[in-house]
């Protein structure tokens, strides 16, 4: 089970990491302080080509007062590495190779697709399962590369192939040595399944009182419903969605971990969204050196992940929001994965903490703020 919750990570890195713990190592970092750059991570399960988990990375990378310290990539919407080629890709299309881009967690911490499948066949077919879907639906709106259950192949993209190669480190070793070298300086943006965040919580105990604030794209709670296919997922389930329902153990680990600050965006704001035909033909137009990547291979989706990076670039943009307990159902029921919550003072008393979940955003402000960021000409790095 040990190669299912690190992905065989290696002697090395644990030595590092735990060397980082005791140390508690921290770098001059004076000079990035006055240059008042906001430091993320983006931890992106960042299947492509374009769709919101690359324009949501796009956004991040044109923002002028963010400083991107790396992307680290665990599997979700595809497997790890395939994900890590479309980043890969990305990056250099849009002229920022010098970005890190780090492997993360290959598996969840306990489920798998077996799993997934006797959960199926008790409780009846889910509708999507990332990189574990077999047949996906007809939707017209999405591209997918055909299914294949080799994690570790990567099928050519029709975006090319990089020639840039990923970092020799784990994204979990990577995590935990930025927020040592930058503490309480790193807000981290994770828009896929926990489970890089949750393993660099288990391995370095300081890990998550060093971080300034996450933000984290996933949850359902009462989302109207919406007018497009993807509504199939929830309207049923209301509480179910599928970053937190692919890895639900590491989802509730994480809800557990004392940050500073952890804001979450469920579906529930991202129902009105919707990355439409003429938002990517207006792409083609913009001054970006990947507009032309984004108007070419640009697939219509809810704006789940561009409105996740939104609330941390402009919290203004949230028109309704709520403190709650929250944690994910990890029993093997018919709730597995299905998100759970509580009033402040309320809950069962299991280590629950506050988060703060947006509920509403102010979606043509977010439609304006996506596409002046993604048209821009590429700011100075």
């Amino acid at each position: 089970m040990a190669h299912l919750l690190i992905d065989r990570l290696s002697a090395v890195t644990v030595v590092m990491v735990s060397a980082l713990v005791v140390l508690g190592t921290v770098g001059d970092c004076r000079a990035a302080e006055a240059s008042g750059r906001r430091k993320v991570i983006i931890d992106q399960d960042a299947y492509g080509p374009a769709g919101s988990n690359l324009q949501a990375i796009l956004m991040l990378l044109q923002s002028k007062d963010v400083e991107v310290l790396g992307i680290t990539v665990p599997s979700g919407d595809g497997w790890r590495d395939e994900e890590v080629s479309h980043t890969l890709r990305l990056l250099e299309i849009a002229q920022r190779t010098e970005i890190p881009v780090v492997p993360g967690a290959v598996f969840p911490l306990v489920n798998t697709p077996e799993r997934t499948k006797r959960w199926e066949a008790l409780y009846g077919s889910l509708f999507y399962k990332g990189a574990w879907t077999e047949s996906w639906p007809d939707e017209g709106a999405v591209r997918r590369t055909p299914y294949h259950a080799d994690p570790y192949l990567v099928p050519v993209s029709p975006a090319g192939q990089p020639k840039i190669q990923p970092a020799h480190e784990t994204a979990f070793s990577f995590l935990s040595r930025k927020v040592h070298e930058f503490p309480g300086q790193v807000s981290i943006i994770c828009a896929g399944p926990l489970t890089d965040i949750a393993i660099t919580a288990r391995m370095d105990p300081q890990f998550s009182s060093l971080v300034k604030e996450i933000v984290f794209m996933g949850g359902s709670f009462n989302p109207q419903p919406a007018d497009n296919p993807f509504a199939a997922e929830y309207v049923n389930a209301t509480r179910r969605e599928f970053n937190m329902r692919f890895d639900p153990e590491a989802a509730s680990i994480v809800l557990h971990e004392p940050w500073k600050k952890i804001t979450e965006v469920p579906i529930d704001p991202t129902t009105r969204t919707f990355f439409r035909a003429e938002l990517i033909r207006d792409l083609a137009k913009g001054k970006a050196p990947f507009d032309d990547y984004l108007a070419k291979f640009g697939q219509s989706y809810p704006m789940w992940d561009e409105a996740t990076v939104a609330v941390w670039l402009d919290p203004s943009i949230v028109t309704r929001a709520k403190t709650l307990l929250v944690d994910v159902d990890t029993s093997f029921t018919a709730g597995n994965g299905n998100t759970l919550s509580w009033g402040t003072n309320e809950g069962p008393g299991l280590g629950e903490r506050p988060v703060n979940v947006v509920f509403e955003v102010d979606v043509p402000r977010l439609e304006q703020m996506t596409l002046a960021l993604l048209e821009a000409p590429t700011p100075p790095h």
